[in-house]
């Protein structure tokens, strides 16, 4: 659920303080729109913690003597203080970059993320139904029982069939579904499809499409991406991996050395900052 400035009935909460510094409840209210909750409550102390957090920052940035110079981005100019936020965590967030030891360990730890997806060349033969139905469904159940039997004795009827009774549009195929992947069927028709050796039919597939024949014609393995193709990617991934948890220790660090009133918001113990 969205949240507007008109829409939200907002609390009356003790006023947020950061350092004797009152953060305006207009402008807390003004901040809630840019964060959607279930209760405006939670909309407003997401919006409260924002700008406390932003408050902190900024009066760091002004301490540390930092110029703000705004860079400009895809047509995009920073504010400010958007530039100050940055130079602030370019400055006093330093993290090391993850060495070729480091990618290469993440790598070895998940082979199965770097590894392309098995394709499945197939078939099928859909008896659309609703399982709603009852017996609509039972009848459909009834008539790929039958295919099934029939194709134990007659494989090569496969494709008349399909041509035959199919409701899917493959019936114009007969039956042919092309390259398939993982995550492109339900998952009763993937779990069926994974059973099937080659060449081989399965028993009738429920799914909420109705009750499905289907034949494998052919399995492509997936390949191990090698390292060198992702060292690239993963170097990346633990590179702002580890920013992000920095970020939010020097945050947490600024936190435990303030005074906030009015709120509470983890501080560096719960970082396990030192």
């Amino acid at each position: 659920m969205s949240c507007s400035l008109h829409s939200i009935e907002l609390p009356k909460p003790k006023p947020v303080r950061v350092n004797g510094v009152e953060v305006p409840r207009a402008e807390i209210s003004r901040e809630a729109q840019h964060h959607p909750a279930q209760k405006p409550i939670d909309a407003w102390h997401s919006a409260a913690k924002a700008l406390v957090i932003r408050h902190l920052l900024l009066a760091e940035a002004k301490r540390l003597l930092i110029v703000a110079k705004p860079k400009t981005e895809d047509g995009r100019t920073e504010t400010d203080d958007e530039a100050l936020i940055r130079q602030l965590f370019e400055q006093q967030v330093v993290t090391p970059e993850p060495d070729e030891a480091a990618c290469l360990r993440y790598y070895q730890n998940n082979l199965s993320r770097f590894r392309s997806p098995a394709i499945f060349e197939a078939a099928h033969i859909l008896i659309a139904a609703d399982k709603r139905d009852t017996l609509a469904f039972a009848a459909a159940k009834a008539k790929a029982d039958g295919i099934v039997r029939e194709l134990r004795i007659f494989p090569e009827k496969f494709d008349m069939l399909a041509s035959l009774h199919s409701d899917c549009p493959s019936s114009e195929l007969q039956g042919n579904l092309g390259q398939l992947t993982a995550g492109q069927t339900t998952p009763e028709f993937e779990k069926a499809l994974l059973a099937l050796e080659t060449g081989g039919t399965s028993d009738p597939v429920e799914s909420r499409y109705g009750v499905h024949v289907i034949r494998l014609d052919r399995k492509i393995e997936g390949r191990q991406v090698p390292f060198e193709a992702v060292r690239e990617r993963i170097g990346n991934y633990l590179r702002e991996s580890v920013e992000r948890r920095a970020a939010a220790q020097y945050i947490a660090l600024l936190v435990s050395n303030a005074k906030i009133e009015g709120m509470e918001i983890a501080g560096a113990e719960s970082h396990r900052v030192n």
